[in-house]
């Protein structure tokens, strides 16, 4: 149990994250313990355990008929490169498969209700960046890992990756006002990422990508202005505890959004 909720971990990520976030706060006015952050408490506290076992199924299955394809001299090129050079491959071809799942969920109304979720979130911060349905992210980091562990990328080079990955979801999600400057286009930021949560009709189904914008750009789902989103958080009726919330994608209390004037896709009428 102790590996799967490393306590020490989540002390630091606090440690750190939490005077980020009073030092240069995006929503001066946003409060340490604003509305629902004990619900995102039992979200980091929990979700580690069902994500990790899900995880360890779902790609171990896939894995024992993968494997059946790949050619052993393709697995054996991918592990003779360097490490430096696996890891920015590594980092490329998973955040396609996030790009690709993440779009999924958000064009699949089934698979909306899990992730419309994590678009409850109202009040952006490090916290919040947990509350996600395992269902969700275990499908979602296994369309990330499943090309990479079939094509034999070595450990470190993973172990790079996820890190990275990691410490950037906090980061995109803190309330932060660091901007990047130019970067912004190679690296996702909290700019980038708060508008994918953004409450306002022309942020819908945008910035998919949890590592590189270029994603968007090639997809066509880029929104990056100057400005800061101005509302977060889905119109889904989303109730606001813990356990409601693992359910609430089974159940039939959603109610219908109010009709538009003019077609919508899928999503539209819901903050993605």
């Amino acid at each position: 149990m102790s590996d799967l909720i490393d306590l020490k971990a989540i002390l630091i990520v606090a440690l750190i994250f939490i005077p980020l976030e009073r030092l240069l706060p995006l929503h001066e006015e946003q409060p340490l313990t604003r509305r629902h952050w004990l619900n995102d408490v039992v979200y980091l506290l929990v979700n580690g355990i069902v994500i990790k076992i899900g995880l360890l199924v779902v790609v171990g299955a896939a894995m024992l008929v993968l494997h059946r394809f790949i050619p052993t001299e393709l697995t054996q090129a991918v592990q003779s490169q360097p490490i430096w050079l696996q890891a920015i491959e590594v980092v490329i071809l998973a955040d396609t498969g996030f790009y690709l799942a993440h779009r999924a969920f958000h064009a699949v109304p089934f698979l909306w209700r899990f992730h419309s979720i994590h678009h409850s979130i109202e009040e952006m911060d490090w916290l919040a960046a947990h509350r996600v349905h395992p269902v969700d992210q275990i499908l979602t980091k296994s369309a990330s890992f499943l090309p990479v562990f079939a094509l034999g990328f070595s450990s470190p080079a993973i172990l790079i990756f996820t890190l990275l990955y990691q410490w950037q979801s906090l980061f995109i999600h803190s309330n932060t006002r660091i901007r990047f400057g130019p970067l912004k286009w190679l690296v996702a930021s909290p700019q980038f990422h708060h508008w994918h949560h953004a409450n306002q009709r022309e942020a819908y189904d945008k910035n998919f990508a949890g590592q590189l914008p270029l994603l968007d750009m090639l997809g066509g789902t880029l929104f990056m202005p100057d400005r800061m989103p101005e509302k977060y958080g889905t119109d889904d009726p989303v109730p606001p505890l813990y356990h409601q919330q693992l359910a609430y994608p089974f159940v039939g209390n959603a109610e219908p959004l109010a009709p538009s004037a003019e077609p919508l896709p899928v999503s539209a009428g819901k903050a993605k």
